[in-house]
């Protein structure tokens, strides 16, 4: 029996929020602390002038696909409003 190899990406979709004025950023990742420090130290050029952030909520997803419409979600409409009352 061949034992076989499974890539087990996860992807994460997470709501930072801002230490300096409470907005927040929500985004999609594989690596979450990475990411975390990017937005930190300035390397992510959108949320550059909030920083620093903290993590405040994210979710793992298998599927890049369904993570990716997940952030969109987030970001949009009632998606926007569903994160506030719910996920923060």
């Amino acid at each position: 029996m061949r034992s076989r190899a499974y890539n087990l990406i996860m992807y994460k979709v997470y709501i930072l929020e801002s230490l300096k004025d409470g907005s927040k950023h929500v985004g999609v990742t594989e690596d979450i602390s990475k990411r975390l420090k990017e937005h930190n130290t300035g390397s992510a050029k959108y949320s550059n002038s909030k920083r620093p952030y903290r993590l405040v909520w994210y979710c793992v997803f298998k599927n890049k696909t369904k993570a990716l419409q997940f952030e969109k979600y987030l970001k949009h409409g009632s998606g926007f409003a569903f994160a506030r009352k719910h996920l923060i």
